[in-house]
């Protein structure tokens, strides 16, 4: 069933028939509060009042045209104008592909360097989200170029593919905030790791990688992002063990799922940070999230047939 959603996430026919369904739509907007930055915004001040924090990102990638970067640009722009005027903790999060990656890498390079002044200029903070394994070399590359600038900037990293352990290593000199995810994209067998116990094998070992003390000493932050419980608890109870610094490391989440144990997180005290989706373009989006976790499918039948 995952590689099957996988694929229907790229499928144009179904994008287009799907997106119109209002069964459909009804079953997204339990994991997006909606397609514009006011719906983002205001479920990320609901998250405030429960002590909960934030990663806003605006869904879509590939874009086709160099103006089209401009656009995303200038809609981050005035995301981190609001986020400052809201009083908000809501970190941005923005794709390689937005900025005109594949058009033109200098063109990227030139947007991302804008909205790394724009968030100092805000006082928040950049996170550069990672794409299939096609685009991995190319945005640590641009991870990097953005890490000498600032050091207020981030990446995600997945932990199904082979070659992440290495690039981790490489990263952790810099001192490095690095979001690991385990992966959401159809991958070939000789990139990625095909059995899921050892994705979550992997997963652990990246983490507590990033909590060694020459790691913490870097000033290395780890995003524990899962909704893996049985990680999360294996992975706090190493950090509990080795008295890991609450300053290394969060816990993240995605939007609308396992709402009550976030929750729950944040009553115990637990630093949480949610990443809110929002945007017109979010079927490709909303398919890899069915994937990851397809009891989630069963939601959408309900909504079908019910």
């Amino acid at each position: 069933m995952r590689k099957a959603l996988l694929a229907g996430s790229t499928n144009t026919w179904l994008r287009e028939h799907a997106t119109k369904a209002a069964f459909v739509r009804r079953a997204v907007s339990a994991f997006m509060p909606g397609e514009t930055i006011d719906d983002a915004l205001r479920a990320a001040q609901a998250l405030k009042q429960e002590g909960i924090t934030t990663i806003l990102t605006r869904l879509g990638e590939n874009i086709t045209r160099a103006e089209e970067a401009e656009e995303v640009t200038q809609h981050y722009f005035q995301v981190l104008d609001k986020v400052a005027a809201a009083g908000l903790d809501a970190h941005v999060s923005v794709k390689p592909t937005q900025l005109g990656l594949d058009q033109d890498p200098a063109l990227c390079r030139r947007n991302l360097d804008r909205l790394i002044e724009r968030t100092e200029a805000r006082g928040n903070f950049l996170w550069i989200d990672m794409e299939s394994s096609p685009y991995v070399e190319r945005t640590i590359e641009l991870f990097r170029y953005g890490r000498g600038r600032t050091a207020k900037i981030g990446i995600a990293i997945q932990a199904y593919l082979f070659r992440t352990e290495k690039d981790v290593e490489s990263l952790v000199p810099l001192g490095s905030a690095i979001r690991i995810v385990k992966g959401a994209y159809l991958e070939p067998p000789d990139v990625a790791f095909p059995k899921k116990s050892d994705v979550d094998e992997n997963f652990f070992k990246l983490c507590v990688r990033l909590l060694q003390p020459d790691a913490v000493r870097a000033g290395c932050l780890l995003h524990i992002a899962t909704h893996d419980l049985s990680l999360v608890e294996r992975l706090n109870a190493w950090i509990k063990a080795n008295d890991v610094p609450s300053s290394a490391h969060e816990l993240a989440m995605l939007y609308g799922i396992q709402s009550g144990h976030q929750r729950r997180l944040a009553k115990e005290g637990k630093q949480l940070r949610v990443l809110i989706s929002y945007g017109e373009y979010w079927f490709p989006w909303y398919m890899r999230r069915l994937a990851e976790r397809p009891a989630n499918v069963w939601f959408v039948a309900k909504n079908l047939f019910g």
